[in-house]
């Protein structure tokens, strides 16, 4: 367990370093007149992000429920910050992002893991049979998924959402709960649909793709260019069409369309081998703590991984409506790579507890 963990997420950062030099080499050309910035950066911060999660894994702060309570309140004075003139910024349409200098963060990340700590510190107890839910465990989610909202990031906020309603599932939450919060969760769904027209403008681009060929449906339809003709063994490293400008930025969201396209079927499933060893190492490392917290933890980090992975490939399949969500340990991105690797580091931390 302990080893198929580690090297599969390091196999995944490796293969996710060549592919964002392979994807964004031209956009690099085109944006900074250079192909290599992409891969130096993610280099740096694949580097930062391993050290982050052994310092992670070895501190025995890491096992302490106070750590996450202080980490959860920090990350939600970050998400309040975002919104601040002057410390915000706007990316992509969404001010999600804290400037520090040549160095950007952003908070929605790292608050995905600081609730799913959080969670699972307040679920080491069981709770009361007689009680549908606590409040304090659903204000724990939703305080960071409104400010999510706010930017607006509506893929951050699904993932945070879904992983720590799972883990809800996972302590023993009981199945009236899930009722109540399925009906909720449809209509909150079509009003943040309703609340924002290239919502729908996507979930119609998602249903016919070319109806908007251009337009909404754009991404959709060049992934697809991208996975379709790949075939079995893909065109070869390095020689993706599809990076040409014809997906946008293709080094982050859409990276596994040109893994699809330049490796092939074969490639394409060899990325998700390697997620199927880590999730079930990491979810085989869960069962075998000796600690209602512990298990809870790891299982939360888990989950999270899981969700996010399937969220992105199902996006770029064509599978799901189309929404800003990386490839973990993959894409191109500090924040991204970093909160994937403190989870990671979550999870080894607990590796050697046993029952």
């Amino acid at each position: 367990m302990k080893i198929g963990f580690v090297v599969s997420a390091l196999a995944l950062s490796c293969i996710g370093l060549a592919f964002v030099h392979s994807a964004g080499s031209y956009w690099g050309i085109v944006r900074y007149a250079d192909s290599s910035p992409f891969i130096v950066k993610q280099g740096i911060y694949m580097m930062v992000s391993v050290v982050i999660a052994f310092i992670i894994m070895k501190s025995p702060l890491t096992s302490k429920q106070k750590t996450w309570t202080v980490i959860y309140w920090l990350a939600v004075l970050a998400l309040i910050a975002v919104k601040i003139p002057g410390i915000g910024a706007f990316r992509n349409g969404s001010q999600s992002w804290i400037i520090f200098g040549p160095l950007s963060i952003q908070p929605a990340e790292f608050a995905k893991i600081a609730v799913i700590a959080k969670l699972a510190s307040n679920l080491r107890r069981k709770q009361s049979s007689n009680s549908i839910f606590n409040l304090k465990d659903i204000g724990i989610i939703l305080l960071p998924a409104g400010l999510i909202m706010l930017q607006p990031d509506l893929g951050s906020t699904v993932i945070l959402i879904v992983s720590a309603f799972i883990l809800l599932f996972v302590a023993g939450y009981s199945l009236r709960f899930f009722a109540v919060i399925g009906i909720a969760g449809v209509v909150s769904f079509i009003a943040l649909i309703a609340a924002a027209s290239y919502r729908m403008d996507r979930i119609k681009s998602y249903i016919d793709p070319w109806n908007d060929p251009l337009g909404t449906g754009f991404q959709a339809i060049q992934s697809l260019f991208a996975i379709a003709p790949g075939g079995l063994f893909g065109h070869g490293y390095g020689n993706s069409r599809q990076k040409f400008l014809y997906l946008p930025e293709p080094q982050n969201d859409f990276i596994f369309s040109i893994i699809a396209e330049e490796s092939g079927f074969i490639g394409a499933t060899i990325i998700l081998l390697l997620f199927v060893v880590l999730l079930l190492s990491a979810f085989g490392i869960a069962i075998r703590t000796n600690d209602r917290f512990a298990f809870l933890i790891v299982t939360g980090m888990a989950t999270m991984i899981l969700f996010q992975t399937f969220l992105n490939v199902g996006v770029v399949s064509g599978l799901l409506p189309v929404t800003g969500v990386t490839l973990p340990f993959i894409s191109y991105g500090g924040s991204s790579l970093m909160t994937t690797w403190i989870a990671a580091g979550i999870v080894m931390h607990f590796m050697n507890e046993k029952t």
